[in-house]
């Protein structure tokens, strides 16, 4: 048996790991490089094995940076099956189509530019009809808590990962040669005392552990004090009259935020009537196939949609699908608040709501999710006074939020907490920038346990 890692080691996308054993070669995630160093040209490279030798590819959930690359593996070889949950297998098709329109885009304002410098137009990294071929590979759903064959001498069993929709933990047990492994993917773990779905279920006892440490080296504030946060941070930005953008992933983020944001509406902590504009097809979309799936629910959203109550329901909420809709918005001067993606602000709409609005100290930029090194979310967090946007150098004058308590993924004790007692005999901690994985690897070593910190290329038998 041999583990290889080829996304997400050393960093926070790209997901890809590679597990050969019982005759058979096996992918958990194939996710998209996310930032602005290069991006583009890593997504295009080699993947480095061959996608025509994969057998089954095991999906985690449906975020970009775990699933993006599918169309492309597709496009390149692979003829292997693809097994998810229900949820995520509706939110990967949105999200992919949603990445090759965007991809489309991208390619024609390119190819302008390289027209003009007399240089041949590239093509996207993929197109939707890639992303059609790539839904064909998905076969067999997994359901929480129950083991499936994968292969001969191969079982994966899912559980329940508490990050958005429909994510999951992956164990996957394999027998070769007279011995057997039990290989366990963490995916990415979520924040405990989320509103809509359940938290992560412990992991299992295995033998091998691979692990995300996203927030490996640091702790959430409580959701509660969060909450608060968000709050005043609108209030404060009502009461200058400017308005509050909120750069928003369309998956589970989106969704939280409309369930807090009717909380503090009908509470009367915010203005009943607070116009609040949802400037993301793919987050509207999403929102709809949250609905189609209350297996994924804790036991209050599930009985607040029994009950007739759409959690996700403000009084003065607009859907904003059309392009002309959302051009619209940035005739409003003051007073809304404007959730639109992307939540790393490195492309989408939210980047002409920044353009219009970061510029402005009436206004305000309120960032609720992890920002990646060398995104603009990132630089803006970061400091810094001015941003390219559109070409066009604006000034950041507009007050700047991070809350840090609505991140989807686990912090250093959560992660901790998961992992457990347990006694593997290998961990290897992935998807997490060098603090990160750090934080979690200094805790393990001091238990005795062998800890790698893998790059990408990498390869271990097991």
């Amino acid at each position: 048996m041999e583990m290889g890692f080829y996304g997400a080691a050393g960093g926070v996308t790209g997901s890809c790991h590679f597990l050969a054993a019982a005759g058979k070669k096996i992918l958990v995630d194939c996710g998209m490089f996310q930032g602005e160093h290069n991006i583009d040209e890593e997504n295009r490279a080699e993947f480095g094995f061959d996608p025509g030798e994969i057998d089954v590819l095991l999906l985690t959930h449906a975020h970009l940076d775990h699933c993006g690359r599918i169309p492309l593996l597709v496009k390149r070889g692979f003829r292997g099956e693809i097994i998810t949950t229900a949820a995520t297998r509706e939110l990967t098709r949105l999200v992919l189509l949603d990445a090759a329109g965007l991809a489309a885009e991208e390619a024609r304002r390119a190819a302008r530019y390289r027209q003009r410098r007399g240089e041949e137009p590239e093509a996207p990294l993929y197109e939707i009809t890639d992303v059609l071929d790539s839904m064909d590979r998905f076969g067999r759903l997994a359901s929480y808590g129950e083991a499936l064959t994968v292969a001969p001498g191969i079982t994966a069993t899912f559980g329940d990962a508490g990050h958005i929709l429909g994510s999951a933990w992956i164990l996957v047990e394999a027998r070769e040669g007279g011995k057997s492994k039990r290989i366990l993917y963490s995916g990415d773990l979520g924040n405990r005392g989320k509103p809509i779905i359940n938290a992560a279920t412990p992991a299992p006892a295995a033998d091998v552990v691979v692990m995300e440490t996203t927030y490996g080296d640091r702790l959430h504030k409580a959701v509660g004090p969060s909450v608060e946060e968000l709050r005043d941070a609108i209030l404060a930005t009502l009461e200058r009259d400017g308005n509050a953008i909120i750069p928003t992933f369309a998956l589970e983020r989106a969704q939280d935020l409309l369930y807090y944001l009717r909380e503090l509406t009908e509470k009367r902590e915010l203005p009943a009537n607070l116009p609040v504009f949802l400037d993301s097809p793919m987050a509207i979309s999403a929102t709809e196939i949250f609905r189609r799936h209350p297996e994924c629910f804790n036991a209050e959203t599930r009985q607040d949609f029994a009950s007739g109550r759409d959690p996700f329901a403000l009084r003065n909420l607009h859907f904003t699908r059309e392009t002309s809709e959302s051009m619209g918005i940035n005739q409003i001067k003051g007073g809304a608040v404007i959730m639109a993606g992307s939540g790393m602000a490195t492309g989408g709409r939210v980047t002409h709501h920044l353009k219009h609005n970061l510029w402005r100290s009436d206004s305000s930029v309120i960032f609720v999710g992890y920002a990646a090194q060398g995104t603009l979310a990132r630089r803006i967090i970061d400091g810094a006074k001015k941003v390219r946007l559109f070409g066009e150098e604006i000034s950041v004058n507009a007050q700047i939020h991070t809350i840090g308590g609505f991140s989807a993924h686990a912090d250093h004790d959560e992660l901790l907490a998961w992992y457990g007692a347990q006694q593997p005999e290998q961990t290897f901690l992935v998807h997490g920038e060098d603090n990160g994985r750090q934080g979690i690897a200094r805790v393990l070593e001091g238990r005795g346990l062998q800890v790698h910190l893998p790059v990408i290329g990498d390869r271990y038998p097991l």
